[in-house]
């Protein structure tokens, strides 16, 4: 059976084994442990109602909170780890200051949702992320009611934010120390009572041994993509790789002229660094998803997976981005524009795994531009994704990069349309000209986000929107080339 799944539960230190591999953290909590305040909604990561708080050793001698959707999230993947439910929150008889706050601001009718944001609030509330009015909506974007709206929600989220965390310094301590010795060394092997089984090595060079010894295993990060082949295909995964516990596949780097961002790295972490590249693409992670997800879903799960409407490619192939792909003791470098074949096929061996991202920095002669267009603002599918960086020899156009998510079978860059703009000044007739020609790179498709003559006529207004923001001076520079 391999080894059982160590982990602690509100405060209390757990030993099990997983009835499958991909049994949810959901469907464990309320089947097998009868705590029901954590709801289904939607099973896929879209709601918020099952939102719980994990917990886990920061590194250096604290622990890091975040909420997560527990719909999708693998029980196996809680070995070392601390988890936290809505049941945990009021002690000794008392509510909690978040839920006192929920109470005292009518921000719960009919019920089924009022866990979800509690817990997210929660988080919030212990990580000091409740400081204003749109943190608080950034906070529980991910989050949907249908009965009471979000006013009195987000009011008691300002509300619960006056009471101060308590000094929880020393217990987090104790606490590190406790999943450390639940985690124990080298690689965790689970089988589970149907045969499936689960591995979590804690090194890159484990990582590559064990993909390449099985090479049909499903490697598993934040598991917001794979959850949902769980959850709503159905399918069974007799063996899944962990690879959130690698911590080479965690780290952040500056290097020459880039930033490279581990594929683990997730999309809450990376985004303050990205956004240093260009505010737009903060804006951009600040809307991708909710934040359960961003604080699962990692940067190279949201690439290696090949979706055509990922948000993060084409503003990472616009910006000149490349890959580290990792089989075996081998390692290779591929331009993440080569990376991306054709519909569902990329550019990856069998055995062969994303290693880390580079995002090259931009330099003084260079202006970028991203944009998601999506028909709500917040966790929502985008329809189409624009990002360009425009490279100026004096006041002519020297490069362009202009790639687009949501016109075709995979993240893609707009050749006729980068053509059009070498060589000439940026203005308004150069982006009417670069518009125009979109229709020589893409043909897209229409489906329930979009249809192809919208896309087409939206693309082209985003390169205009470009334009007149750049002529702004809003499109500018941020960071030097280090």
């Amino acid at each position: 059976m391999g080894d059982p799944i160590r982990f602690v539960l509100n405060d209390v230190s757990r030993e099990t084994f997983a009835p499958k591999a991909t049994t949810t953290i959901l469907d464990w909590l309320r089947n097998a442990e009868r705590l029901t305040g954590t709801k289904e909604g939607c099973a896929e990561g879209d709601c918020g109602a099952c939102t719980v708080v994990i917990a886990e050793p920061d590194g250096v001698g604290g622990i890091r909170r975040r909420a997560v959707n527990s719909c999708i999230q693998f029980l196996p993947s809680l070995h070392g780890r601390a988890l936290e439910t809505v049941e945990h929150l009021g002690t000794n008889g008392g509510l909690h200051p978040v839920q006192a706050a929920m109470v005292e601001h009518h921000g719960s009718q009919c019920g089924f949702c009022t866990p979800g944001f509690v817990m997210q609030l929660y988080s919030g509330w212990v990580n000091g992320a409740l400081g204003s009015r749109q943190e608080v909506k950034d906070l529980v974007a991910g989050n949907l009611c249908r009965c009471t709206g979000y006013g009195p929600i987000v009011e008691a989220g300002l509300e619960a934010a006056k009471t101060p965390v308590p000094d929880i310094a020393q217990a987090d301590a104790a606490l590190a120390e406790r999943l450390e010795a639940l985690r124990g060394e080298g690689t965790f092997e689970h089988e589970a009572a149907d045969g499936s089984r689960w591995f979590g090595p804690r090194d890159v060079d484990a990582l590559a041994d064990l993909y390449a010894a099985h090479p049909d295993a499903t490697l598993v990060a934040g598991a917001t993509d794979v959850g949902l082949w769980v959850t709503k295909q159905h399918r069974r995964l007799p063996l899944v790789i962990d690879v959130s516990r690698v911590e080479d596949l965690r780290l952040m780097e500056e290097g020459p002229g880039s930033l490279f961002v581990g594929a683990a790295v997730t999309h809450d972490e990376a985004a303050g660094r990205l956004a240093e590249i260009h505010p737009s693409l903060g804006e951009l992670l600040r809307r991708f998803a909710g934040h359960q997800i961003r604080n699962a879903g990692t940067v190279g799960g949201n690439i290696a997976n090949g979706s055509p409407i990922g948000d993060l490619a084409p503003a990472l192939i616009a910006l000149g981005g490349g890959l580290f792909l990792r089989r075996g003791e081998k390692l290779r470098r591929v331009a993440l524009e080569d990376f991306f074949i054709e519909y569902g096929r990329q550019d990856r061996a069998e055995g062969e795994f994303v290693a880390a991202v580079a995002v090259p920095v931009l330099g003084a002669n260079q202006r970028f531009f991203c944009h998601k267009l999506s028909k709500r603002f917040d966790s929502d599918i985008s329809a189409v994704m624009a990002a360009m960086r425009l490279t100026f020899d004096g006041d002519a156009v020297a490069e362009a990069r202009i790639a687009f998510g949501g016109m075709a079978g995979t993240p893609k860059r707009a050749s006729a349309a980068e053509a059009t703009l070498t060589g000439r000044r940026f203005d308004a007739a150069a982006a009417q000209d670069a518009a125009e020609a979109l229709s020589q790179d893409f043909a897209p498709l229409s489906d329930m986000r979009a249809g192809a003559g919208y896309r087409l006529k939206a693309a082209g207004n985003l390169i205009r929107r470009f334009q007149i923001e750049d002529e702004g001076g809003e499109a500018t520079r941020v960071l030097e080339v280090a």
